[in-house]
This record gives structure tokens, sequence and C-alpha cells, in this order.
């Protein structure tokens, strides 16, 4: 019998003092919102028989060079291509030092796992706010929180491996500290 293979996520899950905006943006345009806290993703959602310490070792061996680093998320823009219809909570402090770490991550036992359209030019990192079906939709929301004009900073310090249930839940597997 084979393995079942697993669905995973490799995230950053920011530590922030006002993360209740982002919940109330989440909370309204967000399908997953319910499923897993706001994040910022690094390695994207794929699905491997790979054993959770395998995965953990990988992420060690990989971080043992990264120290924490400064996140300040501000501004939301809106993300319409082939990929989907989005709000993206932009990254404008420690952008270079995600790119870093998505590159890093992508290799080794994960590098069989990057998706055929990641490359350095479209790992956009950002925070997730909202997902739609249609372009209206997405100019409707848009228009509706161009009135957020918050900053939201935080040290990151860990990065965490989760798995995807069944149910979209999020299940927390293995983190790793910087």
């Amino acid at each position: 019998m084979k393995d079942k293979l697993i669905k995973r996520t490799i995230m950053i899950f920011p530590q922030l003092k006002n993360i209740d905006v982002i919940n109330s943006i989440r909370d309204k345009y967000d399908p997953l919102a319910e499923h897993v806290r706001p994040h910022i993703t690094l390695v994207f959602t794929f699905e491997s028989n790979l054993i959770s310490e395998d995965i953990k070792e990988h992420l060690t061996q990989v971080l043992k060079e990264v120290s924490p680093f400064k996140l300040t998320l501000q501004q939301i823009v809106k993300i319409d291509n082939p990929l989907g219809k989005y709000l993206f909570l932009s990254i404008k402090e420690g952008k270079e030092q995600l790119v870093d770490l998505n590159k890093r991550l992508y290799t080794g036992i994960l590098q069989a796992h990057k998706p055929e359209w990641l490359n350095e030019n479209t790992y956009l990192p950002h925070m997730t706010l909202g997902c739609f079906a249609s372009t209206a939709e997405l100019e409707t929301a848009y228009k509706e929180t161009q009135v957020i004009t918050e900053s939201f900073s935080t040290i990151v310090e860990k990065i965490s491996v989760e798995i995807v249930d069944d149910n979209e839940d999020s299940i927390i597997e293995a983190e790793v500290s910087l």
C-alpha cells in the first residue's frame, strides 16, 4: 500500500499587535480565514509522502545561517492575473529576506515541489487578505479597503510547516527558529 500523500505549506505566521485589522478584512473576503491564521507563504501548498523529520531537518539546515529579521506590511494591493483575483497586503520591509527564504527552501527535498510558474520574478511576498471569483468583486473590495493605511510590524523569529487537512484546516506540524 502506498503512503498517503500529505498536503503541506511552509509559512510565517507574523505576530502583529494590530492583527485584528487584518482579521476583520480576511473574515469578510478570504474563504480560508476560518481555516488558517494570517500568514506569508514561503513554500506553496504541495502534496508529498515526505516524513515530518525529513522536512524539519531540511528547514533546520537551510535556515541555520538565517537570523531573525524585521517585517513590515503596509498597503493593500489588488492582483488580477491568470493565477487568480486577490487582495494582498504588501511587504514594505523584509521583502529581500522573504525572497531569499523562498529560494533556500525550494532546494534539496523540496526542489521537486516548486511550482512551474514560480521563479525569481514571480515570487511576490505578501499576505493574502481576500480571494475573489470576479473582477467586479475584487474592485469593490479594493475600494472598500483603501481607507486602511496602517502599518503592521514584527520580528520574524520562526518558520512553520503546516499540514492542510481534508477540511482545509491548518495543523502546525513543525516550527524552526531563526
